[in-house]
């Protein structure tokens, strides 16, 4: 399989996006790691510093490293993963991940706090997670929160930010102080994996996701996937999504 280190050694660099009111500081930047399979099976590395935009942290900011995913042929830990690998999604069958993108983030990082949630061992049932787990912002679980339980008329579960569910015991809030490895995947199609035993979203940014955002956001954010060029071609969501609850917004 062929693979394509893009600009190497020189990230490429993003500097026309939504403008700034006059006097507004602009958001700071990061920079952004991403490994995608092409439709013709090469493999394409890359490395981009952008703004750090809500919609793009958003694709880069939902399992730490450490995290262990459960792949067709075996336990993998998400740094280990490769576009190409399998892995098994909650509907039982196995999904092709066609990209990873991660970045580093500093949670404890002055102005730019970003705190990451802690799961306890069987939160939410027995080996769900099977150990602790850390999820970083963008982090969503395949777990109906209470309250919405009665608007279901099917067993069908929602998909929820992990962040709704923190209540200071078994799901907390923890801040490190040095930097955290987070990374995000996209599977051929959006589905639900297991991470150390619990269903956890892959990434897909919703169907609306860049209707309030620049023309210059917008394809700023879809160059980063080589699949896609137009938000719909990320395909339905695989289960429905919990409403985001205010001020929670990551």
């Amino acid at each position: 399989m062929n693979t394509t280190m893009a600009l190497a050694g020189q990230p490429r660099r993003f500097t026309q996006y939504a403008p700034t009111a006059m006097g507004s500081t602009p958001p700071p930047t990061r920079t952004y790691e991403f490994a995608a399979l092409r439709a013709d099976g090469s493999r394409l590395v890359a490395q981009t510093k952008a703004p750090a935009l809500p919609l793009i942290e958003s694709a880069y900011s939902a399992f730490a490293r450490g995290t262990v995913l459960e792949g067709r042929d075996g336990p993998i830990a998400i740094e280990d993963l490769q576009p190409g690998d399998w892995l098994r999604t909650t509907n039982g069958d196995a999904a092709q991940a066609v990209w990873i993108g991660s970045t580093n983030f500093v949670p404890a990082d002055t102005g730019r706090r970003t705190s990451l949630i802690r799961i306890m061992a069987d939160t939410f049932g027995p080996a769900r997670p099977e150990s602790f787990l850390t999820v970083g912002p963008s982090a969503r679980l395949l777990q109906t929160p209470h309250n919405l339980r009665g608007n279901l008329t099917s067993r069908a579960q929602m998909l929820t930010p992990a962040r709704d569910f923190v209540d200071g015991v078994n799901v907390i809030e923890v801040t490190p102080p040095t930097s955290v490895r987070l990374f995000h995947i996209c599977l051929t199609r959006h589905a639900a994996i297991y991470a150390c035993g619990m269903p956890m979203e892959t990434f897909h940014p919703g169907a609306q996701a860049t209707r309030n955002v620049s023309h210059a956001v917008r394809d700023m954010f879809l160059s980063m996937f080589p699949r896609i060029s137009h938000v719909t071609d990320f395909g339905p969501l695989a289960h429905p999504r919990a409403p985001e609850q205010v001020g929670t917004a990551a």
